[in-house]
């Protein structure tokens, strides 16, 4: 089997890099793998795609790669880059994947929405993004279900998430890094959302995809929420991660009482944000464990993943995660 990984250098596609290495040397067949970042393939440019795809032939498409700079999206010439990445290039890879027999695993993002539901966004309520990034986000799901409906020998997933931290810059070292220099931060505390480890998402991801020999499984081609459990705000995640920090013996000049809540109309940005990001995985724990009763699937999973359980409470994955940071010494 050919697995091919877009978005190399990214938080995810170093999850995948890592989680692959480690699965490998278990499988009895070993999949041949290629990742692939911007200086291997420019996902601006069609052709190169197309060239790519054609060459490699894969079984397995990971899309982990995405234009994700969120306020840059918002000027003329980055809104054509975001959608040449975001919606442009998904749609290429569908098409490779729906003409070929393949499997096209793709990311999006709960900026899809508009924040404006009370609870939790099912899959189906409909998408009205507030920014360029997000609305070209929603075009690439758009084209990617347009790309199968039309009569397909592959299948597809496309796996919303939200909040995401992993190798790489993200909410967390940002929040880490400023209480190492302040001794007060201002955190929003009105847009609610639930942090996602890229580790973990790989995980998920694979159980969805492979059985524990390696080899591809059928599954309900649509769209997923991919998520933890749980919800906090960003306040409620940077008090978290400070604490968690300074129990782990890092020197930080701000403590978790020192991180102020604000609204969000006090800390102003070029695009808007989803209020409320909070979305319900109930259909994709339904069909995992479908396959595990048919394919004995979610061994490969975060900490187990059981119908009885249930996906594990985001804080955990965080803590963990912090952590490391910390015995890394990367804080």
């Amino acid at each position: 089997m050919k697995i091919l990984v877009f978005g190399k250098d990214g938080q995810l596609g170093k999850a995948f890099k890592v989680l692959f290495d480690f699965l490998i040397p278990t499988l009895p067949q070993q999949p041949i793998i290629q990742y692939v970042g911007r200086q291997e393939c420019d996902l601006s440019n069609a052709d190169a795609i197309s060239a790519l795809l054609n060459h490699f032939h894969p079984n397995l498409i990971i899309n982990a790669s995405a234009y994700t700079a969120v306020d840059k999206a918002e000027t003329e010439t980055e809104a054509e880059l975001a959608y040449a990445v975001n919606a442009i290039a998904p749609a290429i890879m569908a098409k490779y994947a729906a003409q070929n027999g393949a499997t096209l695993l793709h990311y999006s993002t709960d900026y899809v929405f508009d924040g404006q539901k009370y609870g939790f966004y099912l899959e189906g309520d409909i998408r009205n993004p507030l920014g360029v990034y997000g609305k070209s986000k929603a075009a690439g799901e758009q084209a990617i279900t347009q790309v199968f409906s039309k009569g397909s020998q592959g299948q597809y997933a496309i796996l919303r998430t939200s909040w995401v931290y992993g190798d790489g810059g993200n909410f967390i070292h940002t929040i880490l890094r400023l209480a190492k220099d302040r001794e007060e931060l201002k955190i929003i505390q009105d847009q609610y959302g639930v942090p996602t480890s890229a580790d973990w998402l790989g995980r998920v991801s694979l159980s969805l995809t492979l059985n524990q020999q390696g080899n591809l499984i059928s599954f309900p081609s649509g769209i997923y929420h991919a998520v933890p459990a749980g919800e906090t705000t960003w306040h409620g995640l940077a008090s978290l991660v400070v604490q968690t920090a300074v129990e782990a013996g890092a020197i930080l000049k701000a403590q978790a009482s020192a991180i102020k809540p604000i609204l969000a109309v006090e800390y102003p940005l070029p695009a808007p944000r989803p209020m409320n990001s909070r979305m319900s995985t109930d259909k994709l724990q339904g069909v995992l464990a479908h396959l595990d009763r048919v394919n004995h699937t979610t061994s490969n999973s975060y900490n187990d993943f059981s119908p009885q359980s249930g996906f594990p409470p985001w804080e955990g994955m965080v803590r963990e995660y912090v952590h490391k940071l910390v015995a890394d010494g990367l804080v």
